[in-house]
């Protein structure tokens, strides 16, 4: 009798809706948790993320910055494993 959790998903809109009630229209998290048929706890836990992206926006440029250093890194690695591969052919000819 092994079955699998089957956990519920939320779609983006719904969790918007429901940090709408706590922060634009006055509900306590136990009372928008209760009208929406959700825990309080996820509903505590929408509002702390929805909270932090709030807070750590990036800018476009700051954004664009990021990404391309993240390709570069993941370039560097890519040589960084061929020279690897590389020397160790080398030092395997040399013997």
């Amino acid at each position: 009798m092994n079955t699998k959790r089957q956990y519920r998903t939320y779609t983006k809109e719904f969790k918007d809706e429901a940090i709408g009630l706590i922060t634009e229209q006055g509900y306590t998290v136990p009372q928008a948790a209760d009208a929406l048929g959700v825990s309080s706890n996820l509903l505590y836990t929408w509002k702390q993320k929805a909270e932090e992206l709030e807070t750590s926006t990036v800018s476009p440029d700051e954004k664009a910055e990021l990404l391309a250093l993240r390709k570069e890194v993941k370039q560097l690695r890519v040589e960084k494993e061929i020279l690897k591969k590389a020397s160790a052919f080398f030092a395997r000819e040399m013997k």
